[in-house]
């Protein structure tokens, strides 16, 4: 597999060791397959940067994907509610949470790499309110693929950097891929406001229909 990593500098040998625990899905190297996308993100800061391509060998690898279609979005969700900051601002989001964590957990832990949904500070938020039962599933669902941030690869152990092969970096300006990052955010929450005029309450499957009746979750087309 192709990927490539976003950052304000060269990185030709990655090293094994994390900093921010906040992140998706907690410490790990964060890549993607797009191109476009690394430099975007690499220039998030308002300052050039490179996209750092890669190698990655997935032979003996232990790889989860929650695009499978074995997951749901609330397998990704669940991760991501266990790993950002995240507090409940109501009961019935702290029910909500409780019902997450025991119905869709997935022992993630023992994998060498990830592969799902990145969620920037919008998509967050559009998390956040599914949560809170502000939007039904049909919207978080809509909202994470309308607004193109795409699949995130992201590497989670020694073993997986052991077989990650550094193949050059790409200049990204500032000029260019600061403006593009932010107009794409700028769509996803246009995409999100436009959903929520598309589906009407009495349409729309909230979380906690889901906590009351989880069978609700087999019907709902996403």
């Amino acid at each position: 597999m192709l990927i490539y990593h976003g950052s304000e500098k060269r990185i030709d040998n990655p090293i094994w060791k994390f900093e921010n625990t906040h992140n998706d899905f907690g410490r790990g190297f964060y890549c993607t397959e797009s191109l476009e996308l690394a430099k975007e993100w690499a220039c998030q800061k308002n300052s050039d940067g490179f996209a750092n391509a890669y190698e990655l060998d997935l032979s003996r690898l232990k790889i989860l994907d929650l695009s499978a279609e074995n997951f749901s979005i609330l397998h990704w969700l669940t991760i991501l509610m266990q790993n950002r900051v995240f507090s409940p601002k109501s009961p019935l989001g702290r029910t909500n949470l409780e019902f997450l964590t025991e119905k869709f957990q997935v022992s993630y832990l023992d994998y060498d790499v990830f592969k799902g949904y990145r969620a920037n500070d919008s998509y967050f938020s559009f998390a956040s309110d599914f949560l809170e039962n502000v939007i039904p599933i049909q919207n978080l669902a809509s909202s994470m693929k309308l607004g193109s941030l795409g699949l995130q690869v992201v590497l989670k152990s020694k073993k997986a950097f052991s077989q990650l092969l550094f193949k050059g970096a790409e200049k990204a300006s500032k000029e260019e891929y600061y403006v593009k990052y932010h107009k794409r955010d700028d769509d996803a929450r246009k995409n999100y406001l436009d959903g929520l005029r598309k589906v009407r309450p009495s349409d729309g499957v909230y979380l906690i229909d889901i906590v009351r009746n989880p069978r609700l979750l087999d019907e709902v087309r996403l």
